[in-house]
């Protein structure tokens, strides 16, 4: 089974079987507080599961695009479950989760698939007036959402009309599901690809740096 863990917005937690079955999705929608609650939600996820971490034999990290201070907590409790049970991390990027989601659901709701005839974005808000947008258009061979362009920064007011110069639908996002993002770690490995970066895809550099060398003090 796979567990997805993800704090690029949120927090989510979920326990995936690895022909794809949810067993369990839990979640905290709160931007901030993803420490405080990552340990929780795991253990909501796996006790939901009916499962232990001895069932668990890979873990999906959402690597973003996220900002730092968040993202963060979900990677690192990632790979330190991984690593304490000694499997592997299978690293998503955040927005093929929401990319898949949409498209699903209209594949299982019957409805008109605007996605299968339009590039679409995935949109999250980045804050200081910023959307991190990802554009896709359908699934490839391997049931993955395909990429046209990569998860990137832009300015608010620059967005709509970028979108509107490539005809490409906007898919506004303010969750991340878990359950998702282990669907994609699952169809990853049965075709044996790597689907997402093996670091974070931070949306800005951290606000605190590292400071410089001490002033010299004169006579």
């Amino acid at each position: 089974m796979i567990l997805g863990i993800d704090t690029s917005l949120g927090s989510a937690v979920a326990v995936v079987e690895l022909d794809g079955i949810v067993r369990s999705q839990v979640e905290s929608t709160d931007p901030r507080g993803h420490a405080e609650v990552i340990g929780v939600l795991i253990e909501q996820a796996l006790a939901e599961a009916s499962v232990t971490p001895a069932d668990i034999s890979h873990v999906a990290a959402g690597m973003g695009p996220g900002p730092f201070t968040g993202l963060r907590v979900g990677i690192a409790a990632a790979r330190a479950f991984a690593l304490a049970r000694g499997i592997p991390v299978v690293p998503v990027v955040s927005h093929d989760a929401v990319a898949i989601e949409l498209m699903l659901h209209d594949a299982l709701t019957g409805g008109v698939d605007e996605t299968a005839d339009r590039p679409f974005a995935v949109v999250t808000d980045a804050r200081r007036r910023e959307f991190a947008f990802t554009v896709y258009r359908s699934f490839d061979d391997d049931g993955l959402p395909i990429r046209e362009r990569e998860p990137s920064l832009i300015p608010r007011d620059d967005l709509d009309a970028l979108l509107e110069r490539g005809a490409i639908l906007r898919q506004d996002a303010d969750r991340i599901p878990a359950g998702l993002l282990g669907l994609v770690a699952v169809r990853a490995l049965e075709a044996h690809r790597d689907v997402g970066p093996a670091d974070a895809l931070y949306l800005r550099s951290p606000d605190v740096t590292m400071p410089g060398a001490p002033k010299k003090v004169g006579s």
